[in-house]
């Protein structure tokens, strides 16, 4: 599933046709993705300027000028495509492998830009919503979230506060939504081996018996900032599913210190090592994280 790099690479390119542009009509091609749509879905979006493009954890999120917001999530293999209106019909302009099957193309933006952005998805895991604006605090989906690890407020004393006293792993605990928004197993890995942590390790020992932060927390936080802000100027990982909005691949699997690279050396001279932890692999080196 895409990880928050995935997910603001994807930000970062629909921006510029879709930001300040108007929906001059939005089509849903089925009923359903993962949910189904709501029966005003297409109503609520067609004639509104998108005022702003955000990101919330994996989430995308479109201010619209109704004051409602349109809430977007890629799933496990929803892509968007951009096609310009003068090159939509151009052989191979704007597609990329996981989207020519335009039979997974489920729901198409027009938009004023001059830009048609199709949302194609053939696993159907990703989802759409629209939500007032003044409702989205309380919006099951969002509701529980922890901070944004690229946020000013995420920083040692948080993550220390938030982990004071588990009874669980490192590993569990950053990919617990609810201590931190948007990591997921590949950052994870790479965080906790740049930060020299195992994933084994208690969450607990990131606080000290006040729960200040130790300085494993520290070196955690400064190590999740510096993966994923690597990660987005990379463009994401492009494994399965990603690419970015103009079809670009992202590279930072180039750049794995661990993850999926089980047997392989590292570069302290241990092995990288794979295990499975709470259903999913943990890539690790057993000699530098202690």
């Amino acid at each position: 599933m895409p990880e928050l790099p995935e997910v603001e690479t994807v930000r970062r390119g629909l921006q510029p046709v879709m930001e300040g542009s108007k929906i001059l009509k939005a089509e849903a091609r089925r009923k359903d993705l993962r949910f189904p749509f709501q029966k005003d879905f297409t109503a609520r979006l067609d004639g509104q300027v998108v005022t702003g493009l955000g990101r919330r954890a994996k989430y995308l999120m479109a201010d619209l000028a109704s004051g409602d917001v349109l809430l977007m999530h890629l799933g496990m293999s929803g892509s968007f495509r951009i096609q310009k209106l003068e090159t939509a019909h151009a052989p191979g302009q704007f597609h990329h492998p996981r989207g020519k099957d335009t039979a997974h193309d489920h729901v198409v933006f027009h938009m004023s830009s001059g830009a048609d952005i199709v949302f194609n998805d053939p696993r159907r895991f990703g989802y759409m919503k629209v939500i007032a604006r003044h409702a989205i605090e309380e919006e099951p989906l969002l509701r529980g979230l922890g901070p944004e690890p690229l946020g000013n407020e995420f920083d040692a004393a948080l993550l220390a506060a938030a982990c004071a006293g588990k009874k669980t792993t490192l590993k569990a605990a950053l990919l617990d939504q609810r201590v931190v928004a948007g990591l997921g197993n590949i950052y994870v890995c790479e965080a906790l081996y740049r930060a020299h942590l195992s994933p084994r390790r208690q969450a607990s020992t990131l606080a000290n018996r006040k729960s200040e932060p130790t300085e494993l927390a520290r070196r955690l936080v400064d190590a999740i900032h510096a993966v994923l802000n690597e990660a987005i100027r990379a463009g994401g990982s492009s494994l399965r599913d990603h690419r970015q909005a103009n079809g670009d691949l992202g590279y930072f699997q180039h750049a794995f210190k661990v993850y999926d690279r089980e047997g392989e050396p590292c570069g302290c001279g241990g092995v990288v090592r794979r295990f499975t932890q709470n259903g999913r692999s943990t890539f690790w080196c057993p000699k530098c994280q202690k």
